[in-house]
C-alpha cells in the first residue's frame, strides 16, 4: 500500500528533486504558497515551497525500490525513524491540500481586506478590547498597526487572528 514519506532535499533544489523522482515514476507532492517578496522597491508574489528543503513522495516500502530515492539528484535522504523511512500521516497532507486555492497555492493565513488607516478591534492578546489603526499586513500572519496608549500612538505588531471588525 502506498503511503507518503518526506524526502529531505538539497538547498533550493526541490524542483530538481521533483523532476528526477517523477522520472523514476514516483508520485511527488511539494506544497507551495505565494510568498510576498520586496525587491528594488517593488513588492511581488513568488511561488515558494511551504516546507523548504522537503518534498513528499508516495511509495509502497514493501513493493517499490524506495532506496533509489536516496541517490536521486536533488535529494539528500528520506526522513527516517531509525533505518526505516517514517510515513507522514495522511490527514496532514489532506489538511494541506484542503487549504489550496484554485491556483494550487496553499493559503496560509487570513487575507485582510483592510486599507491603511482603517480601524479594527483587537480580539485577543494583551491589547484585547482596544481599537487600532491598520498600517500594513507584514505577511500572512502579522500586521502592523497604530495603537493609542496613554495618549500616544504606538506602533504594534499583531497576529492576523487577533483582528476583529469594529462593532
Amino acid at each position: 500500500m502506498n503511503r507518503w514519506y518526506a524526502a529531505y532535499t538539497q538547498p533550493r533544489n526541490e524542483a530538481l528533486a521533483i523532476e528526477h523522482l517523477e522520472r523514476q515514476a514516483f508520485d511527488v507532492y511539494c506544497p507551495r504558497y505565494q510568498k510576498r517578496r520586496s525587491h528594488a522597491g517593488k513588492i511581488d508574489l513568488v511561488a515558494s515551497p511551504l516546507f523548504p528543503r522537503y518534498v513528499f513522495v508516495s511509495f509502497d516500502p514493501e513493493a517499490s525500490r524506495w532506496q533509489a530515492i536516496r541517490s536521486t539528484r536533488g535529494v539528500i535522504d528520506l526522513v527516517k525513524n531509525g533505518l526505516d523511512p517514517s510515513p507522514v500521516p495522511e490527514f496532514i497532507l489532506t489538511e494541506i491540500r484542503a487549504r489550496e486555492d484554485e491556483g494550487g497555492f496553499v493559503v496560509l493565513g487570513n487575507h485582510l481586506n483592510l486599507s491603511r488607516g482603517d480601524k479594527f478591534a483587537i480580539a485577543s492578546g494583551p491589547f484585547t478590547g482596544h481599537t487600532a489603526i491598520f498600517e500594513t499586513q507584514r505577511d500572512e500572519v502579522r500586521v502592523h498597526a497604530l495603537l493609542s496608549l496613554l495618549g500616544r500612538k504606538v506602533h504594534v505588531q499583531l497576529s492576523v487572528d487577533a483582528i476583529a471588525p469594529v462593532s
